[in-house]
């Protein structure tokens, strides 16, 4: 059961009290271009099966099959209880080298460009995680946890996330020994160099505890959110592939043919001698750290907000409609095609080329529509009348 979908009102609901909050409080952490941004590569991180393969799920379908010990009994208390610890062990590890590896920060890379932090950076998910994050839950389906089982468990451990991004909630006490909670999850989000790379569990902070990767939040080290290499960008498709792009950059530099290699699969932040030399790439100075934020006219803030609103809507209605294949990337490419406009409106790209890209988005989606509407009126009524050819001749 996919418990994500039935969260998501509840998500929008909080997103709501948390900004009413913060705007009493006179403490707002939203601004709407950040926030936008986010929940656009929330849609698209959401629209993505879509378009993708289920290789990860094939591989589990297999080893389920072939390899695993004999199935745990889905009715046992015990089997839920493992599930939910083996499951936050796994992620942990998979998040972790989503830190340390290249080649997995460019997955995860986009959960933390938010210079924010609030409810919508807890929704600002990639895309690409499938490529490769699939591989870190083997062990489950090894051991025998049934399929259905990690599915549910992950949707609790990802809902479980949700809450804790948010400035608004202190330190809770001795329930930060044990478990993830805002304060030390404010940590693993910052890129000062005391709190880099700490705090990798999505349910249990034991697991820092215990590898040695734990950091708590300090009264004198204000967090500065974001990343040291900053986007400066609101598109979604620069946000999901700007790491993958310098990759494959530096290893197309590089002169050893190691080092073309050795890219792909280096600790996060290795660059080749030679390119490192001739492409130097700067870090921001936190000391005089700025928010990206270009100014965005009122009209451009409410066609922003009033595009936000039409993908989610769009993503509810793929979510719930039986689609085929090209129907649904058809979806998911007027969803790419509308976060990435918006977010050249909210950079202040030139309105006049702008505006071409954005009659011919319309026209498009005009013309999806119509041939949609003109298919479904010619051979629907054929369709349902089709079953009941058959049942009539199998009746005779």
């Amino acid at each position: 059961m996919n418990l994500v979908l039935y969260a998501v009102p509840f998500f929008i609901l909080a997103i709501v009290l948390e900004f009413a909050y913060g705007w009493v409080k006179q403490h707002n952490t939203y601004r709407l271009n950040d926030s936008v941004s986010s929940l656009s590569l929330g849609v698209l991180s959401q629209a993505q099966r879509f378009v993708t393969l289920g290789v990860g799920g094939y591989i589990y379908f297999l080893i389920t099959e072939h390899f695993s010990l004999p199935l745990m009994d889905a009715n046992h208390w015990f089997t839920w209880v493992l599930a939910m610890v083996l499951y936050d062990f796994c992620y942990y590890w998979l998040h972790r080298m989503g830190h340390e590896r290249t080649i997995l920060w460019a997955a995860h890379v986009a959960h933390h460009q938010s210079e924010d932090y609030n409810l919508t950076t807890a929704l600002r998910q990639t895309s690409t995680g499938f490529l490769l994050g699939w591989l870190f839950y083997i062990p489950m389906y090894l051991l025998g946890i049934p399929a259905h089982v990690v599915v549910t468990v992950g949707a609790i451990n990802l809902i479980y996330q949700f809450w804790v991004h948010t400035q608004h909630v202190p330190k809770l006490g001795w329930y930060e020994w044990f478990f993830v909670t805002p304060s030390n999850h404010r940590v693993h989000h910052a890129q000062n160099d005391r709190y880099m790379d700490r705090n990798y569990g999505g349910l249990f902070i034991i697991w820092d505890r215990l590898f040695g990767t734990f950091q708590e939040e300090l009264d004198d080290e204000p967090v500065v959110y974001g990343i040291r290499g900053p986007l400066k960008s609101w598109s979604p498709i620069k946000a999901l592939t700007h790491i993958y792009v310098d990759m494959a950059r530096d290893s197309w530099h590089t002169k050893r043919w190691r080092d073309k290699l050795k890219v792909w699969v280096s600790r996060t932040g290795w660059r080749p001698a030679d390119v490192a030399l001739r492409y130097p790439r700067a870090k921001s100075d936190l000391s005089q750290f700025e928010r990206y934020d270009p100014k965005m006219p009122r009209t451009v803030a409410v066609y922003a907000f009033f595009q936000l609103v039409s993908v989610v809507l769009l993503l509810n209605y793929m979510e719930k409609a039986e689609l085929s294949y090209w129907q649904g990337f058809a979806g998911w490419a007027i969803l790419l095609a509308t976060t990435v406009i918006t977010a050249l409106w909210m950079e202040g790209r030139a309105a006049a080329n702008l505006l071409r890209w954005e009659v011919a988005r319309l026209a498009v989606i005009g013309l999806l529509l119509s041939v949609y509407g003109v298919v479904n009126m010619l051979f629907l009524p054929l369709l349902s009348r089709a079953p009941q050819a058959g049942n009539a001749a199998s009746a005779t």
